[in-house]
C-alpha cells in the first residue's frame, strides 16, 4: 500500500497541484480544505506526512498542528508547513509542533527530496 500524504491546504490550485507532484512520485494524496477538514481526515486516515498551510479559512493552521500533536493517532506524523506567510514564523511554528516550514514559492524546488525524506520506506 502506498504511503498517504494528506494535505491542508484552502486554495484549489494549490492543493491540486501538490497532489499531483505527490501522486506522481507514487504516494498517495488527499486534500483537506479547511482546518475541520484536516482534523477530521487526520485522524481518519492517518497519513504519513502532512502537508499543512497555515492561512486557512476557519481557523490558524498553527492551532491545527498543536491539536494533532496532542492527538495519539497523529503525535507522531511529520508535519510540513507549506504556506505564503513564513516569514519570521520558524520558531513559532516550531514550537506548535510542526516538524519543519518551507515557503510556497519555495517549495517546489526542494519538494522531492523534502517528500521521500520523510516517506522512505
Amino acid at each position: 500500500m502506498p504511503k498517504s500524504v494528506l494535505i491542508v491546504e484552502d486554495s484549489p490550485d494549490a492543493g491540486n497541484a501538490l497532489r499531483l507532484l505527490i501522486e506522481f512520485e507514487g504516494y498517495q494524496a488527499v486534500i483537506a480544505e479547511t482546518a475541520a477538514a484536516g482534523r477530521s481526515m487526520a485522524r481518519a486516515m492517518g497519513p504519513d506526512l502532512i502537508l499543512l498551510d497555515l492561512a486557512l479559512p476557519d481557523e490558524d493552521g498553527l492551532e491545527v498542528a498543536r491539536e494533532l500533536r496532542s492527538c495519539p493517532e497523529t503525535a507522531g506524523t511529520p508535519i510540513l508547513v507549506v504556506s505564503s506567510h513564513t516569514h519570521g514564523i520558524e520558531s513559532a511554528v516550531l514550537a506548535a509542533g510542526c516538524t519543519e516550514v518551507f515557503n510556497k514559492s519555495e517549495f517546489i524546488y526542494s519538494f522531492r527530496d523534502t517528500i521521500k525524506k520523510y516517506l522512505a520506506a
